[in-house]
């Protein structure tokens, strides 16, 4: 058994298993967690070198403190399934007492602790006070904040990231966030996994109580669908709209994410990741979205993983692959339609 460990959990959602894959093939020896084999993400990583494949529910506090024996790092994207507050500090203080020495959580941040009239978005308020009892106890510790994924998008009739597909083979995105403010983005499956290994690498030394934004392109909504009408070859444009679609069922709480999510971005504007990560002097104009290079989040990102995939890049290769996936046909037809509409 290789030396190097790593415990991950919740491994079938995008992170871990980006995550899983790269320290698989970097020769760690992957503890990966998941609530259920029979997932087709839980499958795949259990066909992968040196990964162990383990089931269990993060409530038992007792299969919990086994996740961590003689395990030296950790990967943590916790998600709201049951308590993710207990949860979240079940994990921590298993981690604590099995002596991990680089312990990695995926946080967020809290906008109600910045403006006063930002609301906390629930599903990101709870990963921030988690991270604060992580701090608390004392737990070597890096907190990484992962940008908007690419990999949202999709035609579904889903909330918020919906690329809908219109009879006119046109694509629209309807979301809350203003046309010309450069947003983080990141694509989560083929690029969280390169820089948690980077961190992993450097050390505690070099990252411990550190917050680390990753998000490798600044792109405003108007640029996003700019870059996927170049890559697509089919016009795709952005409408604002201050409140989100909902034409689906939706889990349990998330209509109070997206009610929260019209607030800090459609009304205020926020910055995403929140001032205290963001640039305080980069302006939020189409420009700077546009001439992202030296905004010190990218920076940052790039620094730690060189061989990011860009948004244009994902809607040429991997957009239509997922969708595919997901039983749609569009990419299949004639997309012989040269007047594009590039909105930037």
């Amino acid at each position: 058994m290789p030396t190097k460990t790593l415990v991950l959990v919740n491994t079938t959602g995008r992170q871990a298993a980006s995550v899983a894959r790269v320290a698989s093939a970097l020769g760690y020896h992957v503890r990966a967690h998941v609530y259920q084999k029979s997932h087709p993400v839980a499958l795949e990583l259990a066909q992968l070198e040196n990964v162990t494949v383990v089931e269990g529910s993060l409530d038992d506090t007792r299969f919990v403190a086994k996740l961590f024996n003689k395990v030296q790092r950790a990967f943590i994207n916790t998600v709201s399934f049951g308590d993710e507050l207990a949860i979240g500090k079940s994990l921590a203080d298993a981690a604590k007492k099995a002596g991990i020495q680089h312990y990695i959580y995926s946080s967020m941040p809290d906008h109600s602790v910045y403006r006063k009239g930002w609301p906390a978005l629930p599903m990101w308020s709870v990963k921030f006070t988690v991270e604060n009892y992580i701090r608390q106890i004392g737990l070597p510790a890096t907190f990484v904040y992962a940008g908007i994924y690419n990999n949202n998008f999709t035609s579904l009739p889903y909330p918020l990231f919906c690329m809908k597909l219109l009879p006119d083979a046109t694509f629209e995105w309807k979301a809350p966030f203003h046309p010309h403010t450069p947003l983080p983005w990141l694509d989560a499956e083929h690029d969280v996994g390169p820089a948690v290994l980077q961190l992993i690498k450097d050390g505690p030394k070099k990252w411990n109580n550190h917050r680390v934004p990753l998000a490798f392109e600044l792109l405003s909504p108007d640029r996003v669908c700019y870059l996927f009408s170049r890559a697509l070859n089919r016009r795709v444009n952005y409408q604002f709209s201050p409140t989100i679609d909902i034409e689906v069922t939706i889990p349990n709480g998330y209509r109070e994410q997206l009610q929260g999510l019209e607030v800090v971005f459609g009304k205020y504007d926020a910055p995403y990741f929140g001032p205290e990560l963001e640039d305080g002097d980069r302006g939020r104009n189409v420009e700077k979205a546009e001439d992202d290079a030296d905004d010190t989040v990218v920076q940052e990102s790039r620094a730690l993983w060189g061989g990011w995939r860009g948004m244009e890049e994902y809607a040429r290769e991997v957009f239509p692959l997922e969708e595919s996936n997901n039983g749609l046909t569009w990419m299949k037809e004639d997309e012989g339609n040269d007047d594009m509409n590039n909105t930037q």
